[in-house]
């Protein structure tokens, strides 16, 4: 145990007796016989615990509590008098004292309350380390890449996250949308209240609007009593309405209100409640050709798309790759060492292959190595469709056989592969047309995606 005690009284024996009783408790003790000499003491180094008689002469024990509070805020304070009143306790309460006791006391007494109040400045100097823990991780660092496409992303954040509008996210699935509202809601003036987040289109449609505004008791059957919603909830803070696209039309409008006029009313409720929450929106849709169909109000659009963010897909930015393997790599491995961490064809494959499922499956790739116990990322550890991404050491249009030959094989599956993933993203996904594309039956597109780990259903 590191802990160090100031003990400040104007009194020889009490000066004494607490030092011999606290260093008996394994604490460091110092001691000061002023409220000067204990703000000398300070400039010299930090103390965990100050304890100060309020009646001293010069500066009183209120004043030198000022003091500390200003130059030390953490520093947790307990103040000890012979001649207690009420007006001093709730004085020194108010300037941020722990807590009060006067003389005489027990000695059982002064231990519980040293350690009580030690106790109380752990916790929170652990929350403190937490909130700066999760600042850190979700302020920028949480996005990965130095490419032009994410400089753009990071910059963009960082001139609208200070203000108050609405912010809405597009991009695949998989880019890190989330992420991206985490970054504005943490560099923004609302990182001390609450991020809330939701998945609009994984909540039925039956009760997402009781899921956004709550609901009173006996609104509907199975409410049993009365029920805050994620815009109470995320009070002061940001509300991130991820899949916005998938929102009812009957809702969109509710939304529309609350964005308009601050304020909503819970499902079965009569009091308008106010909304103090700043929104930012994603989807992975195209929500202008939503809006064109008539599945998306205009009006909600434009509110909603004040300053519009692009995640850019993983194969936008392949600088960002082999950085983001090396992130997840150590975040899934706690990889410590030194030297490579990924093989050159492994390598590769990966800056070849076009990730249709973005940074998420990236992701997913790296834990899948590191599950198998691979301690560098090798070709063996990743899935055949990856594979089969790895270049040739032929040309892909060879007018002649190279002198020294090549694999046939490989050069055909490379380019077969290859083929597959370019009529499957000309197609939208749409496995039938990708076929047509390539002039086979859907039966035979199957087989080969299949052939290559392609496949997902």
């Amino acid at each position: 145990m590191n802990i160090k005690i100031l003990v400040v009284d104007d009194e020889l024996s009490m000066r004494e007796f607490l030092s011999i009783l606290l260093e008996g408790e394994g604490y460091q003790v110092d001691h000061a016989e002023s409220a000067e000499e204990a703000l000398r003491q300070m400039e010299q180094g930090s103390y965990d615990l100050i304890i100060s008689d309020v009646s001293m002469p010069g500066l009183d024990g209120i004043q030198l509590l000022s003091r500390i509070k200003s130059r030390a805020p953490e520093t947790v304070v307990l103040m000890i008098t012979a001649y207690s009143t009420a007006e001093q306790a709730v004085e020194a309460m108010k300037l941020g004292a722990y807590d009060y006791i006067g003389k005489p006391f027990k000695v059982e007494e002064v231990k519980v309350l040293v350690a009580k109040a030690l106790q109380q400045r752990s916790l929170v100097q652990e929350n403190q380390r937490l909130k700066a823990e999760v600042q850190e991780r979700f302020s920028f660092s949480g996005l990965v890449g130095k490419s032009k496409q994410m400089r753009d992303v990071y910059d963009l954040i960082a001139k609208v996250a200070d203000s108050m509008a609405n912010i809405l996210i597009l991009g695949e699935s998989g880019t890190g949308k989330e992420l991206a509202a985490k970054a504005v809601h943490y560099n923004s003036p609302r990182r001390e209240s609450c991020f809330v987040a939701v998945n609009c289109g994984a909540i039925p449609e039956t009760l997402i609007e009781s899921e956004l505004f709550g609901h009173v008791k006996g609104s509907f059957t199975g409410a049993i009593a009365d029920r805050p919603g994620l815009f109470e909830q995320a009070e002061g803070g940001t509300l991130f309405l991820d899949e916005i696209g998938e929102v009812p039309l009957q809702l969109q409008a509710k939304l529309l209100r609350v964005l308009q006029e601050r304020e909503f009313r819970r499902v079965g409720g009569a009091a308008p409640l106010k909304a103090d929450v700043r929104i930012v929106a994603a989807s992975n849709r195209n929500l202008e050709e939503q809006v064109l169909e008539g599945s998306f109000r205009e009006d909600l659009f434009y509110r909603l798309n004040v300053v519009q963010v692009r995640m850019p897909a993983l194969r936008e930015r392949a600088e960002d790759i082999l950085p983001l393997v090396e992130h997840f790599y150590k975040k899934y491995a706690l990889w410590s060492g030194s030297g490579e961490m990924v093989a050159q064809d492994a390598a590769s494959a990966l800056l070849n292959y076009p990730f249709p499922g973005n940074v998420r499956e990236l992701e997913n790739l790296v834990e899948r190595c590191v599950v198998l116990g691979s301690r560098v990322i090798t070709l063996d550890c990743l899935p055949p469709k990856v594979r089969s991404f790895v270049p040739v050491s032929t040309p892909l249009d060879p007018v002649e056989i190279p002198q020294e030959g090549f694999d046939l094989q490989a050069y055909l599956d490379t380019l077969e592969s290859r083929l597959l993933v370019q009529a499957l993203e000309k197609s939208g996904g749409v496995k039938k047309k990708a076929a047509a594309l390539l002039g086979m039956t859907f039966r035979s597109f199957r087989y080969r995606l299949a052939k290559f780990g392609m496949d997902d259903e």
